[in-house]
């Protein structure tokens, strides 16, 4: 292992940090120690916070080429070989306590976890204050072909830190949900994703030259999409779309294996417990069928 990704190891087992980090902004918001983004409504109580007993967590940055990627990574203490690795990929928002407290909770569950902050070279979204701002002066300058190499390179970072080649499976929430698919779709070495909420459809630009839709016939893995039946920005047109589309591609097992689960009185981010959108039965449910997921296919 690489002690170098824990600034403070007797700080980071079992107790809250104040002193953490770069990208995981400090704020007495809620009573937690790291920090929610301004646009993700006000935090509530209701924010579930997974502690630090039998795993270490901490920051790190990838170096490869000129980039300098962060990175939150959380994994169990016991254990430094042949770990399955789960790839954490945020929403808009970027890596901010939620993401960073899902992470941790796979790491409980024996993953080594990793949630690279792919927004660091546009600006910081938690110092914004609308999802507009967050749209037009990050994600827009966030190319899909970048994410895609930072997410190699992050695989890449986790078999050198004792992370199993066979054990790889990619979480993502709502901007992330999409990049599961095109992840899904585009490397490889990935073996299961789960994608919540994702976009699947939407027009092309030079910055994102396919939709999910566009590449159900070369998707190399097979992906769970969990998914709000009262979704104001993700229709259940784009999602019969692409269940079609994964039923037209007959001869790719991983489209053919590929499903939706769909909460029909749930609406967008109906994961994000720290937000009014929560929905704490289908939230549960879609994290049951989740770890049921990764754990019929092998990455755990």
């Amino acid at each position: 292992m690489n002690h170098d990704l824990l600034n403070d190891t007797s700080s980071l087992l079992g107790q809250s940090t104040q002193t953490r980090r770069s990208f995981l902004k400090t704020s007495s918001v809620a009573g937690l120690g790291i920090g929610f983004a301004i646009a993700s409504e006000p935090v509530l109580a209701q924010a579930i916070k997974t502690d630090f007993t039998g795993i270490q967590a901490g920051e790190s940055v990838i170096e490869y080429g000129s980039s300098k990627l962060p990175i939150y990574v959380a994994r169990p203490s016991q254990i430094s070989k042949n770990l399955p690795v789960m790839l954490v990929i945020s929403e808009i928002f970027g890596v901010h306590e939620h993401i960073a407290d899902v992470a941790r909770r796979f790491a409980k569950l024996g993953y080594l976890a990793i949630a690279p902050e792919f927004f660091y070279r546009a600006g910081d979204p938690q110092q914004l204050g609308t999802v507009a701002e967050i749209q037009a002066k990050i994600v827009s300058q966030t190319p899909d072909a970048q994410v895609l190499s930072d997410l190699r390179a992050t695989i890449n970072w986790a078999m050198k830190e004792g992370g199993s080649t066979q054990k790889i499976g990619i979480n993502g929430f709502c901007w992330g949900g999409r990049i599961v698919w095109l992840a899904c779709e585009q490397i490889p070495e990935i073996k299961a994703g789960v994608a919540w909420y994702g976009r699947l459809t939407g027009d092309r630009t030079a910055n994102f030259p396919f939709q999910p839709v566009d590449l159900v016939s070369v998707l190399k893995a097979p992906v769970l999409g969990l998914y709000a039946g009262k979704d104001a920005g993700i229709s259940m047109t784009s999602v019969n779309q692409m269940q079609e589309a994964l039923k037209q591609a007959t001869k790719n097992p991983a489209a053919q294996a590929s499903k939706f689960i769909i909460y029909p009185e749930a609406g967008h981010a109906f994961h994000a417990d720290y937000r009014p959108s929560y929905r704490k039965e289908d939230a549960n449910s879609g994290w049951s069928e989740a770890i049921k997921w990764f754990k019929d296919r092998g990455t755990i």
